[in-house]
């Protein structure tokens, strides 16, 4: 039977780069539905709420900024040895409106230390701007654009040397299909470790997966985590969520009054 010949994208050959760059990795999974209600109660509450994914990478890094564990990649290069990070590189799974035919990974740099809702636009202008408007997704192409050998060595080079694997591939992945009808997702990518998440239930129940290098550690450690991973949700972040909404409220009550201030000053 004859077919057509189709050329590959560019937004399609990152997917592929990523896939070749995890060929290799021992993946295992843990799954786990978290109980999440006071968060997912006090985020139903705001008028404009962080996107799941800024949300899960903020709570996965205040673990991070504990456990360094989380924060530590393998690396091939001189020797094999491990290679731990000072803060946790999230990279988040944006579909661009730009690039129908692919998705591209958006760094955020600490999101422990950044507010919600700094994250969330962040994550935001990268989906809705031209590609050729964020740096790391213009450097991306950029790569892409070379030719394989070419390319391939530039992957080789940021995935073995600990500063450069930083500065490009991160030590997290988050991804979900939540926003699509939900499912589970086993996700892969050459990061140590990837936190997929399926839709929240009526009940405040969502179900998380973290899959994880096991060169790094073990499922125990990752089961204690996914337990203290639901107290950060249900605490720390649904805290942020809850004084956030506070101030969304301030900020519309105090509007008619400054333009009552404006009316009589005229």
């Amino acid at each position: 039977m004859r077919g057509t010949v189709r050329k590959i994208s560019l937004p399609r050959r990152v997917v592929i780069d990523l896939m070749r760059a995890s060929a290799d990795v021992p993946f295992v999974a843990v799954r786990r539905t978290l109980r999440i209600g006071r968060l997912a109660t006090a985020r139903k509450g705001l008028s404009q709420r962080p996107a799941w994914a800024a949300i899960f990478a903020k709570a996965f890094a205040i673990l991070a900024s504990d456990q360094p564990i989380l924060r530590r990649v393998y690396l091939k290069w001189p020797w094999p040895h491990f290679y731990e990070f000072p803060q946790t590189l999230a990279m988040i799974v944006v579909a661009p409106d730009a690039t129908p035919d692919g998705v591209l990974l958006f760094p955020v740099k600490a999101p422990d230390l950044m507010s919600l809702a700094d994250a969330d636009a962040s994550i935001r202008n990268a989906k809705t701007q031209p590609i050729e408007i964020t740096p790391f997704f213009r450097k991306t192409m950029m790569v892409t654009r070379l030719p394989q050998p070419i390319r391939r060595l530039a992957w080789a080079l940021g995935l073995n040397f600990g500063r450069q694997r930083g500065n490009y591939v991160g030590t997290l992945l988050v991804t979900s299909v939540a926003a699509f009808g939900g499912g589970e997702v086993e996700a892969r990518g050459p990061q140590s470790f990837i936190l997929s998440y399926d839709k929240v239930s009526e009940d405040g129940a969502i179900d998380v997966m973290i899959r994880w290098d096991h060169r790094i550690t073990d499922a125990a450690f990752i089961g204690g985590e996914l337990s203290r991973l639901e107290q950060v949700l249900d605490n720390h972040i649904a805290d942020e969520l809850l004084a956030l909404a506070t101030a969304q409220r301030g900020a519309v009550a105090a509007t008619p009054a400054r333009r009552m201030e404006r009316i009589a000053d005229r």
